[in-house]
């Protein structure tokens, strides 16, 4: 169990930073959540015209100049927002900060995509001639990218990753941070996850083509997991980035707590290419739990995954009720059906939802769930309205992504 490990071995929250559809501070989307309001808006994306997407609003100029934006990515420049406000957050002095002594884990779903499609627009008007390619290409599309931008504008010279692990990502890159403390590659951690994908038209014209993109007149309602009426996903970009230390270097500084990392697992289905495996997601459930020395019925909020197709709600619900096969002290919630599916910044953003609960003891509901689908029926499911509980003292956080690769992080109050 976490607690039972030396302080130098205890990682925990001590920063957030984030943009999410509905707000870019943990506060204002947190009071977002309360108030059931989404952020989903209508969207216009070339060659795959009208959809509906949830779509950041942050200023990209507080921590970096016209130029800086124009040569680097959306993915980096949303990593070094969050990580800056992150940092912020925390109450670091960066200027006392050794910065070898500091690690940079961002997970991302794709990368370059983005950079790749304007690119190949822009030389279409010189009809696809290479030498109107863009001499920043390569950075741009690296997969280390946006943790490296991270580095860059920050002055980091400690290791940095970008994690890619679909939409797991968020999760694996909390897990990475937590797991390069405990082995002493770092002091302090910047961890936690991006997504740029709103910005490129093939993911939304392959869900479109998978039938699993969501459709609605009413923009705020098209997120809609476990209801009847659930048509498919709701494409969203934002981030999430975390201050991790060590619990004994953290008290030493006198730092804010949010929370402790207490357990953690990583598997994979090695089933499909896009259909989620319960089996597996209950092992991986299974397994955070064990690490952190808890049990199923010790939880007090599950986060869950859930998108809002047909096919992978109804997985993740079979893989909750093997778990929490009753109503207990358990409360069960989703965060997509505010924000849309912010792909590999999922993960980390529907914790960051979910943090303050240690705080004021509210589930924030899932919203949009106007008739559930007996199939997502799971015991403890909030709808619609927030719920006050007697205590909130642990999260389970899922984040599943294609390909079957599952992750789970748990959290807990100290």
């Amino acid at each position: 169990m976490a607690q039972s490990l030396p302080d130098s071995q205890r990682i925990v929250i001590t920063g957030v930073g984030l943009t999410a559809p509905n707000g870019n501070t943990l506060s204002e989307y947190r009071q977002a959540l309360l108030e059931g309001r989404s952020g989903v808006s209508e969207y216009e994306i070339r060659y795959f015209g009208k959809t509906l997407a949830g779509i950041c609003d942050y200023d990209a100029l507080r921590y970096q100049k016209r130029k800086e934006v124009r040569r680097g990515t959306r993915a980096g420049s949303i990593a070094i927002f969050c990580s800056q406000e992150a940092v912020a957050d925390a109450g670091i002095d960066w200027s006392g900060i050794d910065t070898s002594q500091v690690g940079v884990f961002v997970g991302v779903t794709e990368h370059g995509n983005v950079e790749t499609e304007n690119e190949i627009y822009q030389i279409s008007g010189y009809d696809y001639d290479t030498q109107f390619w863009s001499h920043h290409h390569n950075p741009r599309t690296v997969a280390n990218n946006p943790a490296g931008e991270v580095t860059l504008n920050m002055g980091i010279t400690g290791p940095h990753y970008t994690l890619g692990a679909a939409c797991a990502a968020g999760n694996a890159g909390l897990i990475q941070g937590c797991q390069m403390l405990r082995l002493g590659e770092c002091d302090l951690a910047l961890a936690g996850g991006v997504s740029e994908s709103i910005h490129t038209f093939g993911i939304f014209a392959s869900f479109n083509s998978q039938g699993a993109l969501a459709v609605h007149d009413d923009p705020a309602k098209a997120s809609r997991p476990f209801d009847t009426d659930r048509n498919g996903i709701v494409v969203s970009e934002g981030g999430c980035i975390y201050t991790l230390e060590r619990l004994d270097d953290a008290q030493k500084r006198g730092a804010k707590i949010y929370g402790e990392i207490l357990g953690y697992a990583m598997n994979s289905d090695a089933a499909d290419f896009v259909l989620p495996l319960p089996e597996r997601q209950t092992e991986c459930m299974e397994l955070a739990l064990k690490r952190a020395g808890l049990s199923a019925s010790d939880i007090d909020i599950v986060s869950t995954h859930a998108t809002g197709t047909s096919s992978g709600d109804i997985q993740e619900c079979v893989a909750l009720r093997n778990l929490w096969p009753e109503v207990g002290t358990t409360r069960i919630n989703n965060t997509k059906s505010f924000i849309g599916h912010a792909m590999g910044a999922a993960g980390a953003l529907e914790l960051a939802g979910n943090l303050l609960a240690f705080n004021d003891g509210i589930c924030h509901p899932t919203i949009n769930l106007d008739q559930l689908d007996p199939e997502c029926e799971v015991a403890g499911l909030v709808a619609n309205q927030p719920e006050q509980m007697d205590k909130v003292t642990t999260i389970l956080n899922n984040s599943f992504g294609m390909l079957g690769i599952n992750s789970v992080v748990i959290v807990g109050k100290v």
